[in-house]
């Protein structure tokens, strides 16, 4: 044994050779390969990969919510790959164990993770120090052992009960298709084929089931990777003629992700391109993503009755005329409420300031709050009295929402914001999904919306566009959730699975039919959801979606479709009112044209 330069970590000479040596300068292709080779290595990959000691079922991984969770590698050049598509599930952190100079230092920098995903290989099993740290965590913490390699030092591991996911093949697409094994974005589906040791024999394994979204190319869903290119042409399109900065599209088909891309910058200054993790401000599909999800589930629970009237929630409605609204009214936007009030416009000199206070603690903007109780003292009452259109007629309406959200944090006492985000985004993995984001992110991370020269006054990073949401404190039923398109993607993958989603049921398959599906006799709206337009001659959402898609679309140029028919997910962010209002990204369809082409690739499958 020789030791290297990290101090505690040794390398065998004969047989292996340490990624610092002279024979490492020239590291293996970290870049995935294409098309037909990607599902050929892929499927050689699945064949290859076994799951070993899992009888407690801690692969795949869950809890994600109660979960911290540390990535460390060692010798494995595929590391960043690996890493890269962990971070798709959770955060997840990572840590470099060559860098230490003890394995005691590492082991303290992991104190405070409840979850560690070892990454090991040949090199690193003949390693005695780490196998006392596998030993040594295998009770102490949840640890999951991934190891690529050709299966001899497996007997190193034989007193251990931690999990194993080992995978005789060592490429970047082995690496990618571990890291989602780890969280059940792809099945193991195989046992060991031959013994390996006195304790992993013959037949030896443990089988799993594909729970979350899965990342691959086009091919691995019967779709031609070239048949999307036409996506690059529409993007230039937009970008160019500046219907929007930039943008980005996520496609998920058959539960796995064949598409995720970026396109433009922030803004029109070019300085900074838009990143498939960016935060955009996702407008009106908040009321699918938030105020309906909860609806959803408070409807299941027998909390809430569709066909109660407003009045049985909201006491403040009682003497008005929206005391005998029906909630499903409110749900199908036929209650005969007024589209909008525009509130900002009512805005008095002492309802604002600066600096924020006791006496203005609601923040609408950098440098801008409203005083205290200005929901409560004017914007309720203006919506309690507003008046009243005819009954059982479409009108689409932003108040809507406003009275949803007061009566769904009646019934559970707890702020929208809190209930979604503690019982659908952070049991889902969603990293970045949530209201108020400049409280947890950086502005770097969220894309600039509108420069508001007529009310706030200011850029709008991080604070919602939608006015009457921001004078509430950035937190409304319809509007005021921030997201990335992955983050959605796992959203709405939930809702196509029927309301399943990594081995945990968040709806039952009977709710998201019912919400989803037609419910008005005078729209084409669902509960909550738009949908299909039977009126064809307006290809709504697009030329070629089936009858069955519901979803939304965004003020700010966003929209979620969900395809049952075609098991398709459809999400398109963007920030067209940057830095005004423009209709560009509408009149030139830049949003259905982008999907058609989804529809048209799937109908050609792998043809040229």
């Amino acid at each position: 044994m020789k030791k290297s330069k990290y101090g505690w970590f040794t390398v065998v000479i004969s047989g292996f050779i340490l990624l610092s040596t002279a024979c490492a300068q020239q590291p293996p292709l970290l870049t995935l390969p294409a098309g037909p080779a990607y599902v050929t290595e892929e499927a050689l990959t699945e064949q290859s990969t076994v799951l070993l000691n899992n009888e407690q079922n801690l692969v795949p991984l869950q809890d994600l919510d109660k979960s911290t969770v540390a990535s460390v590698r060692f010798t494995n050049a595929y590391a960043p790959v690996f890493d890269s598509l962990l971070n798709k599930y959770t955060h997840v952190q990572t840590f470099n164990g060559l860098t230490y100079k003890s394995i005691d230092k590492l082991t303290d920098d992991l104190k405070l993770y409840n979850t560690i995903v070892l990454q090991l290989t040949d090199i690193d099993l003949n390693n005695t120090q780490l196998i006392n740290f596998i030993t040594m965590n295998d009770k102490l913490k949840k640890l999951v052992v991934v190891y690529w390699g050709s299966g001899i030092a497996l007997s190193k591991l034989d007193a251990v009960t931690t999990p194993v996911i080992w995978c005789s093949r060592i490429s970047a697409v082995a690496a990618a298709y571990a890291a989602q094994a780890v969280f059940g974005g792809v099945a193991i589906t195989h046992k060991l084929q031959k013994g390996v040791s006195s304790k992993y024999t013959l037949g030896s394994g443990f089988l799993t089931a594909k729970t979350r979204l899965q990342y691959t190319v086009p091919e691995a869903a019967g779709i031609k990777a070239d048949n999307l290119s036409a996506i690059d042409i529409i993007a230039r399109e937009a970008v160019n003629d500046q219907a929007t900065p930039g943008f980005v599209v996520l496609v998920a088909k058959d539960g796995k992700v064949i598409f995720n891309k970026a396109y433009g910058y922030h803004t029109y200054d070019k300085t900074q391109p838009d990143k498939i993790t960016d935060i955009f401000d996702i407008a009106s599909v908040t009321k699918i993503s938030a105020t309906t999800m909860e609806v959803m589930k408070l409807v299941e629970q027998n909390k809430l009755n569709l066909d109660s009237t407003v009045g049985s929630y909201v006491a403040l409605a009682r003497n008005t005329n929206k005391n005998n609204i029906k909630v499903r009214d409110l749900m199908l936007h036929q209650a005969g409420l007024i589209p909008y009030i525009p509130f900002y416009e009512r805005i008095k000199v002492g309802d604002h300031s600066s600096d924020s206070s006791a006496a203005y603690p609601t923040k609408v903007a950098d440098g801008y709050y409203m005083r205290k109780d200005y929901f409560k003292d004017v914007m309720w009452p203006q919506m309690l009295n507003s008046p009243l259109r005819a009954r059982g007629v479409y009108v689409y309406s932003d108040l809507s929402m406003y009275f949803m959200k007061e009566v769904v944090e009646t019934v559970t006492a707890t702020p929208l914001n809190t209930y979604v985000q503690d019982n659908f985004y952070n049991p889902l993995g969603m990293q970045t999904a949530g209201f108020l984001p400049r409280n947890r992110f950086s502005k770097d991370q969220i894309i600039p919306t509108e420069n508001d020269t007529y009310f706030r006054h200011t850029l709008l990073t991080g604070y919602v566009h939608d006015q009457g949401a921001a004078m509430v404190g950035g937190v409304s039923g319809h509007a005021g959730l921030f997201a990335s398109a992955n983050d959605l993607g796992i959203l709405f993958q939930m809702m196509l699975n029927k309301g399943t989603y990594g081995g945990i049921q968040y709806f039952k398959p009977e709710t998201v039919q019912e919400f989803t599906a037609k419910q008005s006799a005078v729209s084409r709206r669902g509960l909550g959801f738009d949908r299909w337009d039977p009126v064809l001659s307006k290809h709504y959402p697009s030329a070629l979606a089936s009858p069955q898609t519901y979803g939304h679309t965004g003020y700010t140029g966003t929209c979620i479709w969900v395809d049952p028919q075609y098991n398709l997910v459809y999400i398109f962010l963007s920030n067209r009112v940057y830095p005004k209002d423009s209709q560009l990204l509408v009149s030139r369809r830049i949003r259905p044209r982008i999907q058609d082409v989804v529809y048209e690739a799937i109908a050609k499958g792998l043809q040229p």
